[in-house]
């Protein structure tokens, strides 16, 4: 053995776990994917169509541009630029294959006296990014105590021995919590992690899944060339294709200028034909009706599951952000036990231990009896169908 050992992400552990017990792979037809982090890939009420070709001459099969092609980092920066007033152009965005790889060539290319600042339940990827690049940790406290919704205080962090900096790991909503800062508490913490010792990574894959509406780290940053901050976007959720793997990178012109770098000999560019695809999407007019469409149907299927899943026996801790409830499971359940009793109906949910960013290889979690509950896929008329599974494994 020549390469270092590591297991999957948490959600492909599960995945993985559902494929071996089954031997399907959960999405397919028929089976119910609550533990998995995807949206509908189909047109939602009020919602714009998701188109079904695209058009590519001679040059789109050519090398893509190291950090994007230009109108792709374009309609990016108008993006921003209309919603948030966020002052960017297109020298502020990197493109790349998805959110996660963004997330780590932020991660990797930090100076290495740098501390990394994370909320103890956080997006499941982080634990593992973490550990391969071998980065130090301070853990924000955050768990059923204060309802995993951290103190302005908590995030008070000073450097390790041995360290000088201070990097801010965050989702924002929250995976897999639902809790989402916003406004003057948003800006708050941005000020904090805005000194020359300081920087955040705020990754908004649920930007358009914010009651009562979208918002953005950008919204309330001043001049972002100024600052160590990287707000992290994809097309993933909010555009409704996960397929595409584009991802961006909103940051100052110095580390963009990195991240070109990086991907003249580590990455090569991203697939042209799917930039075009994404271009398209994030047309004013279109995205628009998009997040609107988003942030109306989702809050009302976070209601319509909130409501159910109470009534059958689950403690809800969710945010009002995201396409998941958080909750600890009725009758003293474990997250891995409730898979067991749903994997033979074609369901499984996130078991609560794979977001602790505490957690060891052999010891319990403190979140060994919460789970994720995704309702990002599930089409409006799943919902009778879903609850008698659920019923039925905690019965």
């Amino acid at each position: 053995m020549i390469l270092r050992r590591f297991p999957p992400m948490g959600v492909y552990e599960t995945l993985f776990k559902f494929a071996d017990a089954t031997g399907k792979y959960m999405g397919d037809s028929g089976t119910h994917p609550w533990a998995q982090g995807y949206p509908l890939t189909t047109q939602i009420p009020g919602g714009p169509p998701l188109p079904t070709t695209i058009e590519l001459d001679c040059l789109d099969l050519k090398y893509p541009k190291a950090t994007g092609e230009p109108p792709l980092l374009q309609a990016i920066a108008d993006y921003y630029n209309h919603f948030y007033d966020a002052g960017i152009t297109t020298d502020n965005v990197a493109v790349f294959a998805g959110g996660r790889p963004a997330i780590f060539a932020t991660l990797a290319f930090l100076l290495e006296d740098t501390t990394i600042a994370v909320e103890a339940t956080e997006y499941t990827p982080y634990y593992d990014i973490l550990n391969v690049l071998k980065r130090r940790l301070v853990l924000i406290p955050s768990d059923a105590d204060n309802r995993f919704r951290p103190v302005a205080d908590a995030y008070d962090i000073e450097p390790l021995a041995g360290t000088r900096r201070v990097m801010l790991v965050k989702s924002n909503p929250c995976n897999p919590t639902g809790v989402a800062l916003s406004g003057s508490a948003l800006k708050e913490l941005l000020d904090k992690f805005s000194s020359d010792d300081r920087g955040a990574l705020i990754d908004e894959a649920y930007e358009f899944y914010c009651e009562p509406e979208p918002e953005s780290a950008l919204r309330h940053i001043d001049d972002i060339d100024s600052t160590n901050i990287f707000v992290i976007g994809a097309a993933t959720k909010g555009l409704q294709v996960p397929g595409m793997r584009i991802g961006w990178a909103i940051a100052a012109r110095e580390h963009i200028e990195i991240f070109r770098n990086y991907s003249s000999f580590g990455m090569g560019g991203v697939s042209r034909a799917s930039q075009i695809y994404v271009t398209g999407l994030l047309q004013l007019e279109r995205v628009a009706q998009a997040r609107n469409a988003i942030c109306k149907f989702y809050g009302q299927q976070r209601s319509r599951y909130g409501a159910a899943l109470a009534d059958l026996g689950f403690e809800l801790f969710t945010g009002t952000g995201g396409f998941y409830h958080w909750a600890r499971l009725p009758n003293g359940l474990t997250g891995d036990q409730f898979n067991e009793r749903l994997f033979s109906h074609g369901a499984g949910i996130l078991p609560g231990r794979l977001c602790d960013m505490a957690r060891g290889p052999d010891t319990d979690s403190s979140l060994d009896h919460f789970a994720r509950f995704s309702f990002g896929p599930l089409a409006a008329d799943s919902f009778d169908g879903d609850l008698e599974i659920l019923r039925q494994c905690l019965s």
